[in-house]
């Protein structure tokens, strides 16, 4: 008789089944683990909605975590309960969730923004590109394949963004033929790999079973292959993965202090200066909103707050 299976490995293969990406899958087993490890090693069956509540509070009283954090380990035990061990239960719902400050985003004026890219190279100035050409959040830049990057059309097809949605942004034409370029070298890397006995990428959703050989070909490669290959922690296959985002955020924090930019810049910086840059050369806020990918125009709203003209765009009257 075989035993049931442990508790994270009954969280990992929930998360695997509801394809969550292995970020929040870590982050989830995580959370889980300081939950329980926080409460003496009981199991998750033998606690509720109280001992729930006073770990949150611990974090955010004692640990002093952000709004985001408190959330992020909110979220993990309520997929713990509800998809886990199928808890239901009334005290879910009443678990009061942290309010995150409302700030508004840091953008780089225009100068500032060509100041930083003159200061990269290579697949560091094409991610950045993408992120400030084409307001495309860092992941999803590097998550690209070469398949949804249409050059013909001047467009790039972002595959399952934030909330699991596809969208069509522009492919600037700045970045087209640098790209162009980039993928003959990525394309001599993947048919070395593929002489070499290697060349399959991960596939979503057990594609690979679907279509056994799509891994294989070209235009499911990433645009922004890593330099070696890795061992997947998932399947334990030797797959090449794409560069991951620390190197391309250790770049842009570099070249910001290089420009001498004092603003607290990071890769979403560009994004956020694609989109109020938009709205400051006259284009309709549902357009950005669509280019963005938010499901709310009020999401998209709070870049109104930070043109040029001052809040809201009303002119001081001192300046009349």
């Amino acid at each position: 008789m075989t035993e049931p299976p442990r508790l994270l490995d009954q969280v990992r293969g929930k998360i695997r089944l509801k394809h969550y990406s292995i970020r929040t899958e870590q982050a989830y087993v995580d959370w889980i683990k300081r939950f329980v490890l926080h409460f003496g090693k009981r199991h998750p069956t033998e606690m509720g909605g109280r001992e729930v509540e006073a770990f949150l509070t611990h974090l955010a009283v004692h640990g002093k975590v952000a709004a985001a954090t408190q959330n992020q380990a909110k979220s993990a035990l309520l997929f713990l309960y509800r998809e886990v061990l199928n808890q239901d239960l009334p005290w879910l719902e009443n678990v009061e969730k942290a309010k995150a400050p409302k700030r508004l985003p840091v953008v780089l004026t225009q100068a500032e923004v060509q100041s930083v890219l003159a200061r990269l190279t290579g697949t560091h100035w094409l991610v950045s590109g993408l992120l400030y050409g084409a307001g495309l959040r860092i992941m999803e830049a590097l998550r690209l394949r070469v398949k949804d990057v249409e050059f013909s059309r001047g467009e790039i097809l972002v595959r399952e963004g934030k909330g699991f949605k596809d969208r069509v942004t522009m492919l600037p034409a700045a970045v087209a033929e640098p790209l162009k370029a980039h993928l003959i070298q990525v394309r001599d890397l993947h048919e070395q790999d593929v002489a070499e006995g290697f060349g399959e990428v991960y596939l979503p959703y057990a594609l690979d079973r679907k279509y056994p050989n799509a891994g294989r070909e070209w235009g499911w490669q990433y645009v922004f292959p890593s330099k070696n290959r890795s061992v997947d922690p998932r399947s334990g296959e030797v797959r090449r993965h794409h560069v991951q985002d620390q190197a391309i955020q250790r770049a842009i924090r570099q070249a910001v202090r290089d420009a001498g930019i004092a603003k607290p810049a990071t890769p979403h910086t560009l994004r956020h200066s694609f989109a109020t840059h938009l709205l400051e050369a006259g284009y309709d806020i549902r357009t950005v909103q669509e280019l963005l990918g938010h499901s709310d125009v009020s999401t998209t709203m709070i870049y109104t707050h930070v043109l040029n003209k001052g809040g809201r765009g009303v002119t001081s009257p001192l300046d009349r």
